[in-house]
Parts: structure tokens; C-alpha cells; sequence
């Protein structure tokens, strides 16, 4: 084992600790990507040692643009795209395996995979139960709104937004409400499940904090502006940024917020969800620059720039931070210094969020092509 492979232990061992089962959380599969950020935290974390440098394996073509990041469980790659279709792709050979048409397109509803289910939303309004193994529908649940919020799973419970305003609890088995909790605005983000209690942060301005079992309010923190990414939650904190052109770095146990940042001359939204490792924040900006900042702190660590937005939500594997841009390019960052490493030239922006499991990154353009690289 060479020193990059002990590094990346290492710092996987540092992220991994955000993913165990806490307060009755199940934890993630070991060397899987079951849904969007990788775990029921959202913390970004990929569990899976990846080559250097990565090579692309294969690429899949969808008839419309894919603005789902991918779920990776056992073989299978799990994507929605827009022309309404739900798609199993083999993550060895890169052909489709089946694909389920939903009732209508799918835009940044990620694929969350659960106890043989895969669980997506499309922009009817409709969440939809599938079978992994068949693509047969197992269930349908209708809502008032677009869906692009990505479900999250406890239990035999599943969990997500609509714009409707409503932030809907559902049964596994089935697709039967148990509960809805109404904001004041639309739910886009993804509910962060950590320690019983979801989370979520919205056009309401508020981060709210939900308990799974009854639906309850516990708490609302005022934000000061609404928000489009997910917060990222680990060790009774939460980290998100906004469209006040800040990234909030949050107490959940005080409820408060503990730090802000906002970059002193780049005042643009944040619309990409964090990563958490290593001590580390990292998320992309609308001012077009990957920024690294310091999770006790909110200090800057370091920052990468590209050449368009960057709305993709990073994703850290060892010490290498992965992320997509609007430039069309797929960027590979060391996690240390912010130096690029590696980068992929794809044909269209890249907004989705990659995803990583057994030795592969895969992630969707909005051309329609998903990309697979490994070895």
C-alpha cells in the first residue's frame, strides 16, 4: 500500500464517522453510494478508494439532460433524467439494465436506494417506489408540487420535500403517509437525517429541525435568506450555504449559528450542498470558485476557481475532492491545498453531484451522457 492509498484510509476514517448508526440511524452499506451525498447526513463522503489517475470507463447516453446525481449500490447505478425516465445502468459494463418511465421528468431528484427499493421523485409531483432488482413500480405517492428535493430513508420510513411547501413522511413498505409537516415555502433541499431528527433548510429561511417519529417541529433557526442546497449535518452541527451569499456554519445543540462566512469581494449565491472532511468544508459557489473552509472557523482554507457556476456538490474520496462545474468540466482537487489534480472535459455543464463505490466516480451531464471513470 503506497502512501496516497494510507492517506486515503485515513481520511476516510475521519469521514466515516459521520455515517454510523446514531439514535437508531442505520449506517450506509460499506462501498456504496445509496443516495444523494452518499449518507443520511449529506456529508459527502465516499467510502471507496479510487485510482489515480481516473480513466473513463464507459459513458451512457439518456435522451435528455441529467440533472440526478447518481445512487451506486451493489453493481447498479441509479440515475433520473429528463425525459421522464428512471434508469439502472451496469456500473461495470455501462449498459442499461432497465429503465422505469415516472409521470414526469426528473430533475434534481436524486435516486435514494433502500431495502431492495429505489426511491425518486419527478417535477408531476409524484414520488415513486421501484424495484431495484426489475424496475417494476412497487408504489406511487402524489404530491401538490414539483418534487427536486432527493429522498432520505430511516427505518421503514422515507423522507423528502415538495414544493408544495411540505416536508412528507412516508411508509416503506406501502408509500402510505404517516405524517406532513407544512413550511412556508417550498421544500427543495434534501431532509439530512441524523441522531431521530430530520433536517431541513428552505425558501422559508429557516432550518428546521423535525422529529422523524411524529413530524413535530422542534425547532426553526432563522437563516436570513432562502436556500437551494441541503444542510450538511455531522457532530450536533449543520453547515449550508445560501442565496444571502453566505455559508452558515451551525450549532444544532445551542441553536444558533456559530460562524458565517461571505468571500470579501465575490458576493454570489450558494446553490451547492457541503462536504465534510477532515475538519474541512467544502462546497462550490455561484461566484464560480470551489471554496474550503474551516469547520470550527468558517475561515477560507483555500479556494479553486473555474470558469462557470459551480451548483455541483463536491464529493471527497481520501484526500481528493471531486466536483463538477457549469464549464463542462470535471475537476479532481487535492484536499489539502486546493491544487487540481486531474480534470475531464465533458460536453455540457456538469450540475449534478458525482458519486463514488467500488473504485468508480460516476456523474451525469446535462447533454444527457452519464460518465463512469475507474480504472
Amino acid at each position: 500500500m503506497n502512501r496516497i492509498q494510507i492517506l486515503g484510509l485515513a481520511f476516510l476514517g475521519m469521514g466515516a464517522g459521520g455515517l454510523l448508526a446514531a439514535g437508531g440511524q442505520v449506517s450506509v452499506p460499506a462501498d456504496a453510494w445509496p443516495m444523494f451525498r452518499g449518507s443520511p447526513g449529506l456529508s459527502g463522503i465516499a467510502q471507496t478508494l479510487l485510482p489515480a489517475p481516473l480513466k473513463l470507463r464507459w459513458s451512457y447516453q439518456a435522451k435528455d439532460a441529467i440533472d440526478s446525481s447518481a445512487a451506486i449500490v451493489d453493481g447498479t447505478v441509479y440515475v433520473g433524467s429528463a425525459d421522464g425516465s428512471l434508469h439502472a445502468v451496469d456500473l461495470a459494463t455501462g449498459k442499461l439494465r432497465w429503465q422505469y418511465q415516472t409521470a414526469g421528468p426528473v430533475g434534481e431528484s436524486s435516486p435514494c436506494v433502500h431495502g431492495g427499493l429505489v426511491f425518486v421523485g419527478d417535477l408531476n409531483g409524484v414520488l415513486h417506489a421501484v424495484e431495484a432488482a426489475t424496475g417494476k413500480v412497487r408504489w406511487t405517492f402524489q404530491t401538490d408540487g414539483e418534487i427536486k428535493s432527493s429522498p432520505n430513508v430511516l427505518g421503514n420510513r422515507v423522507y423528502f420535500g415538495s414544493y408544495d411547501q411540505s416536508l412528507y413522511c412516508l411508509s416503506i413498505a406501502a408509500g402510505t403517509l404517516v405524517w406532513k409537516y407544512e413550511t412556508g415555502g417550498p421544500v427543495h433541499c434534501t431532509p439530512a437525517i441524523d441522531k431521530g431528527r430530520v433536517y431541513i433548510s428552505g425558501c422559508d429561511e429557516h432550518l428546521r429541525a423535525i422529529d422523524a417519529a411524529t413530524g413535530k417541529q422542534l425547532f426553526a433557526l432563522p437563516l436570513g435568506a432562502y436556500t437551494g442546497a441541503s444542510a450538511a449535518v455531522r457532530d450536533d452541527q449543520a453547515f449550508v450555504g445560501t442565496f444571502g451569499n453566505e455559508v452558515l456554519g451551525i450549532d444544532l445543540k445551542k441553536q444558533a449559528i456559530r460562524w458565517t462566512y461571505k468571500h470579501p469581494t465575490r458576493n454570489f449565491p450558494f446553490y451547492s450542498s457541503a462536504a465534510l472532511a477532515g475538519g474541512r468544508v467544502i462546497l462550490g459557489g455561484r461566484d464560480k470558485v470551489v471554496h474550503c473552509l474551516d469547520r470550527s472557523t468558517g475561515k477560507t482554507i483555500w479556494d479553486f476557481t473555474t470558469r462557470a457556476r459551480v451548483e455541483s456538490s463536491p464529493l471527497v474520496a481520501g484526500t481528493r475532492v471531486f466536483v463538477g462545474s457549469n464549464d463542462g468540466v470535471l475537476y479532481e482537487l487535492d484536499l489539502a491545498t486546493g491544487k487540481k489534480a486531474w480534470e475531464f472535459t465533458a460536453g455540457a455543464p456538469l450540475a449534478a453531484s458525482p458519486a463514488a463505490a467500488q473504485g468508480a466516480l460516476v456523474i451525469g451531464s446535462q447533454d444527457g451522457v452519464l460518465y463512469c471513470f475507474g480504472k
